[in-house]
């Protein structure tokens, strides 16, 4: 099962309305996956400093960690707290050095993603839920991805849910099931790609990361993965500058875009799309099987 959406704005006047219209399409497909939800948030940011998504594994996060960070770095840092995420927001330079402390210092704060302009919220729960516990609907920005999950290959925890995040500003929702990515796994782990979970989509996740850093665009890195990755899936993939949507050859999963002068709109039920502004006047079609589609701003 599981549930993706995405939404690109076009309209800059309605950036402020991202949150709400990407919580209200995701809380459309919680009967497509009960077990967990995260949103990845694309907005506000400067390619001089970057964001770090963490996630406390045990309780809230510290209150603290800005101090503490600041004083270890000796540099600005601003730390935004959501329950028990924080977004930490350092300079580019510190980012290894900030790394390298919250390993050291903070064992029990998960990274869920980094970026300039990305942020990831991801939590066992309804979508809704996990929608209002991070105060989602309140959210500005540019665009963003959604992901409702059934898990029926592993355990309903916050660390398999989705989104992934394997690369800077670049993150992968995916419904559907890969059969070759423990063999994917071992070759993306001698390229230097690092994995958090044993989850099929952190794989593909993985594959585009590496794609992308030897020079790919993102829909070539995409092309490519159709004779890379084999089983069948929906791929939503956000970026810094938009996002994008593969089926794979045979399309089995369900899937429906839509677009208009305002937006570009992603559900893998209509309903998701229901619930936007003007939706009426749109052109709602379904993306053939095997083909890229991307939206991006240059």
């Amino acid at each position: 099962m599981c549930g993706i959406v995405g939404l690109f704005l076009k309209n800059e006047a309605l950036q402020p309305q991202l949150g709400r219209h990407l919580s209200r399409m995701l809380t459309t497909m919680s009967a497509r996956g009960p077990d967990s939800a995260g949103i990845a948030v694309y907005g506000g940011g400067s390619d001089d400093l970057i964001k770090l998504t963490l996630r406390a594994s045990t309780g809230d996060a510290d209150r603290d960690l800005g101090a503490r960070l600041r004083t270890a770095l000796r540099a600005p840092i601003e730390v935004l707290r959501r329950a028990n995420h924080l977004v930490v927001t350092i300079p580019r330079a510190c980012r290894a050095s900030a790394l390298a402390w919250l390993r050291e210092h903070q064992p029990d704060l998960d990274l869920v993603g980094t970026g300039s302009h990305m942020e990831i919220y991801k939590e066992v729960g309804l979508p809704e839920q996990v929608a209002d516990k991070f105060a989602v609907p309140a959210m500005h920005g540019t665009h963003g991805i959604g992901h409702t999950r059934m898990a029926t290959e592993s355990a309903v925890t916050t660390a398999g849910a989705h989104p992934f995040s394997t690369g800077e500003d670049q993150c992968l929702v995916h419904n559907g099931s890969l059969s070759n990515h423990n063999s994917v796994r071992r070759n993306l782990h001698r390229e230097g790609i690092v994995f958090e979970t044993e989850n099929d989509s952190e794989v593909a996740a993985g594959y585009l990361t590496w794609r992308m850093r030897e020079g790919d665009s993102l829909k070539q890195a995409l092309t490519s993965s159709l004779d890379t990755l084999d089983g069948f899936f929906t791929f939503v993939v956000g970026t810094r500058d938009g996002f994008a949507v593969l089926r794979d050859p045979i399309a089995c999963k369900p899937a429906v875009l839509a677009e208009s002068d305002d937006y570009v709109a992603f559900g893998s039920e209509y309903r998701a799309l229901s619930v936007l502004p003007g939706i009426e006047k749109a052109r709602v079609f379904e993306p053939e099987p095997a083909t890229v589609y991307v939206w991006e701003r240059r």
